[in-house]
């Protein structure tokens, strides 16, 4: 059999022909690989998702709020319609403290001291929930973009590691035996910045998108709280010349 023959014979070097000599290790490194790649693809999809309903709803229910006639209107809307997004979460959580406070006064410990007091302690719980939930997920695409190029190089130091050490056993050194295996070895590395760089980018976007969001959702929280505790909001101002200011909710 000439050489010709051997060549041919030979299985062509490749990402099936490492799977195909991998060891135990190996097989479960690329697995854990293609699982941070699906959670993480996952959490992507869902909040960019969410994150765009967020933001439609969120900016539907603003313009709402800042063209109503009073928070008796706001508060009508919220029954009908119930809050989906940050922003009217938080104002139905405020408009309910302060009728519970009118209602029942400090009942519990919880509700202890000025209805101002229990306003602002229910606007900050409020914020801390957003916060909470914005947040979710952002860990674990932190934690994939950190660690899967390291999971893939460790795959190919563990690939490169048994790669030479057939080489040896078989006593051929020459060029095109070692880099076949050595450039199979590779690939896991390639596999582990594929799966980290769309994490990392997604993280950092999620992220900002995250702050931008909490800031605006701050500066809305201050002036609905100004509202609620002083009759008008410090911000009205600023609205568009169509905006009319709300008037205070009645009584009941």
């Amino acid at each position: 059999m000439d050489a010709t023959a051997i060549t041919a014979a030979a299985p062509a070097p490749g990402f099936g022909h490492f799977i195909a000599q991998s060891d135990a290790v190996g097989k479960f490194l690329l697995g854990a690989l293609v699982l941070m790649s699906v959670i993480s693809w996952g959490l992507i999809i869902a909040k960019g998702v969410s994150q765009f309903l967020r933001n439609k709803r969120s900016t539907s229910f603003l313009d709402f709020f800042w063209n109503a006639r009073s928070l008796d209107a706001v508060q009508a809307e919220l029954n009908t319609h119930g809050a989906h997004d940050p922003f009217s979460h938080l104002s139905a959580h405020a408009l309910h403290a302060q009728a519970h406070h009118a209602r029942y006064g400090a009942a519990k410990l919880s509700e202890a001291g000025t209805a101002t007091d229990f306003i602002t302690r229910t606007i900050k719980k409020v914020l801390d929930e957003e916060t909470t939930r914005l947040e979710s997920g952002l860990t674990t695409l932190a934690t994939v973009g950190a660690t899967a190029p390291f999971v893939g190089l460790f795959g190919t130091v563990w690939g490169v590691y048994h790669a030479l050490l057939a080489i040896g056993m078989s006593g051929a050194g020459t060029l095109d035996k070692v880099a076949g295996p050595v450039g199979e070895a590779l690939i896991m590395t390639g596999i582990g910045l594929a799966v980290a760089i769309p994490a990392v980018i997604a993280y950092n976007a999620f992220t900002r998108s995250n702050r931008v969001l909490s800031a605006r959702l701050d500066a809305f929280a201050y002036e609905l709280h100004s509202f609620l505790t002083l009759g008008e909001a410090p911000g009205a101002a600023a609205q568009t010349t169509t905006v009319r200011p709300l008037k205070p909710a009645a009584a009941h």
